[in-house]
């Protein structure tokens, strides 16, 4: 049974169904950071209109901070998978890269889905994602076009209207892409 994840947001709420039984493993650091407040009072800290808004670094909690972009969860943390038991989270914060597990589903990087972030190194993953505002397949982990692997894990399911809005807010040049007006992530509320 899938979990939602409820993004009250200074320009607007939107609702996230998250895949909680195709891509466990991701899902659930997901809702483990949110239940933990993580992702509380951070902001969007990278938007590219047509491409992707990119959430998620503990740095970006002061929207001008120079390391906005570069940090992840705590390291040697631990969370809870129903069905895998506990995971921890490696010396960087880091978590499995899942799409590498036998049997995991093939689901594209879709207008409105949620995929985790990384460095392009192999289990890179920690807590930055972002929302697909196009289909960018050439970011599915099985598509060969590129060496870009990223797992969606979830899908905006009500206000698609609001990560079209942050999605078109004005970016500056330097940092570059970075919302001119900080768009702030006020609280993230996991309804399971």
């Amino acid at each position: 049974m899938p979990a939602y994840a409820l993004v009250e947001t200074s320009m607007g709420n939107f609702k996230v169904e998250l895949f909680t039984e195709e891509m466990p493993i991701t899902a659930y650091n997901f809702i483990d950071l949110a239940k933990n407040g993580f992702y509380n009072g951070l902001h969007f800290h990278r938007v590219i209109p047509n491409f992707m808004n990119q959430f998620g670094c503990p740095f970006s909690r002061d929207p001008n901070h120079a390391r906005a972009g570069t940090g992840g969860p705590e390291p040697r943390t631990t969370y809870e998978v129903p069905g895998k038991g506990t995971q921890t989270r490696t010396s960087a914060g880091k978590i499995e890269d899942e799409f590498r597990l036998p049997g995991c589903p093939r689901l594209s990087n879709e207008p409105f889905t949620l995929s985790m972030a990384n460095s392009g190194q192999p289990n890179s993953g920690g807590s930055q994602f972002f929302i697909n505002t196009v289909h960018n397949s050439y970011l599915d982990f099985f598509d060969t076009r590129t060496p870009s692997q990223h797992p969606v894990f979830g899908k905006v399911v009500e206000g698609q209207d609001v990560v079209l809005a942050i999605n078109n807010a004005p970016t500056s040049k330097n940092p570059k892409d970075r919302p001119i007006t900080p768009i702030q992530v006020i609280s993230v509320t996991i309804q399971e």
